[in-house]
């Protein structure tokens, strides 16, 4: 292993040690950010019809049960800012990938079986049509899986079925798909009417202060992260806005402090969870719905 490589690795464990509560893929914070890598560029979600390719029938559908392995190859820049097959522009330095039959776009987990590496992928394109080859994958995919140079592996290629439906029913404004999706409970809980103090929320003492502002006791929250350093909070915090308010909270576990950042609060469960369907397809795969 050289040392840029090692470099990398042990940045990637670092972040896995100071994110509380985070999975191993879209992470955001420091100078490594999978997220910035995956979120799309525009595009709609489409299936599409039947299609014949060098004598070959394929039947693209939704298969939120796929699990296959096979050959992975990569593409670059012969294909570099053209239009993808759901109207994206592709990005060879950003997750993503090709495949013949699942809908676009799609989160996949690939997972390279040769050297056991794995990536979440942002399934955008149609392809690849050699033989034995299931997944076509970007430049920087491959680079990350650990087979560029090589040109192919053998790889498993599984669909991450809730972040996917997720993805689909913000990308259609589909609220009830999102509610479904992201949780399948309708479950309506009497929100109390008594105001409360929040969680310690970062205020005056911090840069970039915001009030404190009370809200009622059994609120909703769309959590997107936790960190152990405020910057990497804020930063997150920063890009969230878009979905509505957000505020970062710090907690003391173990004398560790660290630092929440959530959208909210809402009233209702379903405010909360269309939310994190947004949330989610912007590319904050690990955030949540939580109570308090």
């Amino acid at each position: 292993m050289n040392m840029t490589k090692r470099i990398l690795t042990i940045t990637l464990i670092m972040f896995g040690l100071l994110s509380l509560n985070a999975c191993t893929y879209g992470r955001i914070g420091g100078s490594y950010s999978q997220v910035e890598a995956i979120k799309g560029q525009g595009g709609t979600y489409k299936v599409g019809a039947p299609y014949k390719i060098m004598g070959n029938w394929y039947y693209p559908k939704e298969d939120y049960n796929y699990s296959e392995v096979g050959v992975a190859s990569w593409y670059g820049e012969d294909f570099h800012a053209k239009k993808t097959a759901n109207g994206e522009s592709y990005d060879m330095h950003a997750l993503t990938a090709a495949h013949r039959t699942l809908p676009l776009p799609s989160i996949v987990k690939v997972t390279n079986l040769e050297n056991g590496r794995s990536l979440v992928l942002r399934v955008n394109d149609r392809g690849p049509y050699a033989k034995n080859r299931i997944i076509d994958i970007s430049k920087r995919g491959a680079q990350l899986l650990g087979f560029q140079t090589q040109g192919t592996a053998k790889v498993r290629v599984e669909i991450m079925a809730e972040e996917s439906k997720q993805l689909k029913a913000a990308l259609l404004g589909d609220k009830t798909a999102a509610i479904s999706a992201t949780n399948g409970n309708n479950v309506k809980k009497q929100v109390p009417t008594q105001p409360v103090k929040p969680l310690q929320l970062i205020g005056a003492e911090h840069a970039n202060p915001k009030a404190i502002r009370a809200y009622p006791k059994g609120s909703w929250f769309v959590q997107a992260g936790a960190y152990s350093k405020e910057s990497a909070a804020q930063n997150l915090s920063k890009q969230l806005d878009q979905f509505g308010e957000t505020n970062i909270y710090y907690v003391t576990v173990s004398g560790q402090k660290f630092y929440r950042v959530r959208v909210g609060p809402f009233s209702h469960k379903k405010e909360a969870e269309v939310t994190l369907a947004k949330v989610k397809h912007f590319g904050v795969y690990n955030a949540k719905v939580v109570q308090d």
